[in-house]
């Protein structure tokens, strides 16, 4: 039986609730994205006034986007809000089938294969997930349908808003093959850059190249977009409720000033060991692996990490281990931009551990219970309510991550 996989796009998800919660934005252009001020400024998302009446695009920066339009409202992001209206679109996915797929917050594979038996062709359950999002959310989405997860979300893409595509094996080359080859899923400006070198222009000409070019030209990468191109793409959707092993917890930043000196970058790394040591406790993970990353003030980047001594979810070991890390490594030719720190090698935090002889176990027992303690704190009176003296040295730098991050769609190789 051949498969039936829709993908379900919320159209303009974030702008289009912002608008549905503010009638009187509506009928302008509006966007939403992060602070000018705090250098994070670049559209997120905007509503089809903004898009298609100015040209506004996703990633552009929000300076570029009020020179073209003028009057654009800019709304800063609410992500408890869009994560329930995402939680209640997909309680609507639920009454179709359980083969549910995130791809972000925003957009959702479904495969319908089975369920075709009871709510009809794939087309038909498509038009009633629209409908409901639009009557139950007051929202539009738009839904691909097709035999493979690659052509469904192609089809989500071609007609927006509210509307449903349905590519068949009989009619993907007369609909697919035309688009632009950037329209394919994981072909970014770079390969984009390097197909247009060789003549690949369009879905057609990566499809009809010859397997073994393309895997000279980019790798590994060039058989994959061969194999979506030509619509042979097999991968299964997995079950919402089948996660994944969480291999690591990280968060990166880009700084509201640049770094100039080994203190501000000690700061900022306390900012982020803060956000990534409450997360391994919440989850009950600790770990042995600190990585950071590090990006200056032209976009040239270093990833570097090294071994903790012992298992840890204290965030002063972090903050430890990531300076070391950055002195050994960084000689400050430029100024820094952006920096990350991720926590890897992981471990459930009650797993058994190997004593050691030389150590102060009771001191590092007494830390891990100020930390769990100052977590209990910070949830009933906010993440500011208890602060290092370190980070009130400079306001601008001091921060909160774990509020203030940007949620960004999971990867499709998993």
């Amino acid at each position: 039986m051949e498969r039936v996989i829709l993908h379900s796009d919320l159209n303009s998800f974030y702008a289009s609730v912002e608008c549905l919660y503010n009638p009187t934005i509506r009928d302008k252009p509006v966007a939403v994205g992060g602070s000018v001020e705090h250098r994070h400024g670049i559209i997120l998302t905007a509503n089809t006034i903004a898009k298609k009446g100015y040209g506004l695009k996703v990633g552009e920066a929000i300076w570029q986007a009020r020179q073209k339009c003028p009057d654009l409202v800019v709304v800063p992001p609410n992500y408890s809000l869009y994560i329930r209206f995402s939680k209640e679109a997909r309680e609507i996915y639920r009454t179709y089938t359980d083969l549910i797929e995130s791809f972000g917050i925003d957009e959702a594979w479904l495969d319908v294969t089975e369920s075709t038996k009871l709510f009809g062709t794939g087309e038909k359950i498509a038009d009633e997930i629209r409908c409901r999002v639009r009557e139950e959310l007051g929202i539009t989405a738009s839904v691909g349908v097709s035999y493979n997860k690659i052509f469904a979300k192609l089809g989500s893409d071609i007609k927006k808003p509210d509307a449903t595509t349905v590519i068949t094996r009989e009619n993907c080359r007369d609909i697919v093959w035309g688009l632009p080859v950037s329209d394919l899923l994981y072909v970014g400006r770079s390969t984009f850059r390097k197909l247009a070198k060789v003549g690949i222009l369009t879905i057609g000409d990566l499809a009809n190249s010859p397997l073994s070019f393309l895997k000279r030209l980019l790798g590994k990468w060039g058989e994959y977009l061969w194999t979506f191109a030509n619509g042979y793409d097999t991968s299964p959707v997995v079950r919402l409720d089948d996660t994944g092993v969480i291999k690591g917890i990280g968060n990166s930043t880009t700084t509201p000033r640049d770094l100039e000196t080994n203190k501000d970058v000690k700061l900022m790394f306390y900012v982020l060991a803060e956000s990534v040591a409450e997360r391994l406790r919440r989850h009950n993970f600790k770990c042995k692996t600190v990585q950071i990353h590090i990006r200056d003030n032209e976009l040239k980047s270093i990833e570097r990490q090294a071994k903790l001594k012992d298992y840890s979810f204290v965030s002063r070991e972090l903050t430890e281990k990531a300076f070391s890390i950055f002195r050994d490594n960084w000689t400050w030719e430029r100024p820094i931009r952006s920096i990350g720190l991720r926590a890897t090698d992981l471990v459930t935090a009650d797993t058994y551990m190997q004593l050691s002889l030389f150590d102060d176990e009771k001191k590092k027992l007494k830390l891990e219970k100020l930390e769990n303690s100052i977590d209990d704190i910070r949830r009933r009176f906010g993440h500011y309510s208890v602060q290092r003296a370190l980070l009130l040295t400079d306001s601008k730098l001091n921060s909160n991550p774990i509020e203030e991050n940007v949620i960004f769609p999971v990867s499709y190789f998993r």
